[in-house]
């Protein structure tokens, strides 16, 4: 893949929609480090909180055969997991695997070095920001409070107005998934047209779909990315670095 490295101009914006593995954050973060905590954790999770109150909402969110014991729920855990499924319960399972983890300093996620200083001059510059993830938004809450960044103790969330999930929004490779975003977002108040949000992301379907309802994309090119052949690009605005995007 041939990737353009200087500046491109996306004019007129006024809305930031951000995707975050392997956009604002490294994917290997997610597969290398949460992943596996996550699994690393389970075991001892279901062992001492298996029937506790504060557990069972996401151990009755399984479905009934694979949450009748301990050992079922693991196997079905392990088995989503090794296969990339995205699914509401598994992702709200994780979320409170993580918290742990974050919580206790075991966790910290180190993100590109251009997304912290431009997530806030978007924001200084009165830009609305917000993230939509295949992860939970609790999770999504978590990646964004406990950041590496030296400022305000690694803390971005206050600059983010929306978060969406899979849940609250839909697939990310549908375009109503997208429209309904900018639906929420007018129910809030915020009455910005279509075509002047911005979506950026690393995977082409979601930029296609994005596209399709109306809104401008950037495609991320970040270190260790799947490579995407030059011909599924050439009609997208390309970029290595948030800082290479102008909103003229």
């Amino acid at each position: 893949m041939t990737v353009a490295t200087g500046k491109i101009d996306v004019p007129g914006i006024q809305g930031v929609i951000l995707d975050i593995e392997g956009t604002i954050c490294p994917i290997s973060f997610v597969k290398d480090v949460l992943f596996p905590y996550a699994l690393e954790s389970l075991p001892g999770v279901l062992e001492t909180s298996w029937d506790s109150p504060s557990f069972a909402p996401f151990r009755d969110a399984f479905p009934a055969e694979h949450r009748g014991s301990p050992s079922a729920l693991l196997s079905h855990v392990k088995d989503l997991m090794a296969k990339d499924v995205k699914i509401a319960y598994l992702k709200s399972l994780q979320g409170h695997l993580w918290l742990t983890g974050y919580q206790s300093g075991a966790l910290r996620c180190s993100l590109f070095p251009d997304v912290a200083p431009a997530i806030r001059q978007w924001h200084a510059q009165g830009k609305k920001i917000l993230i939509y993830s295949s992860g939970s938004v609790a999770a999504q809450k978590l990646l964004l409070q406990y950041t590496t960044e030296a400022e305000n103790g690694g803390d971005l969330r206050e600059f983010i107005e929306g978060w969406y999930d899979t849940v609250n929004a839909g697939m990310k490779n549908e375009g109503s998934s997208y429209q309904k975003i900018l639906e929420e977002e007018r129910k809030k108040g915020v009455e910005i047209n279509t075509d002047v949000w911005v979506f950026f992301s690393d995977n082409v379907k979601e930029v296609e779909a994005a596209d399709k309802a109306g809104i401008k994309t950037v495609f991320t090119v970040r270190p260790g990315n799947a490579e995407v052949p030059d011909a599924e690009l050439e009609k997208y605005n390309v970029a290595e670095r948030f800082d290479n995007v102008n909103f003229v």
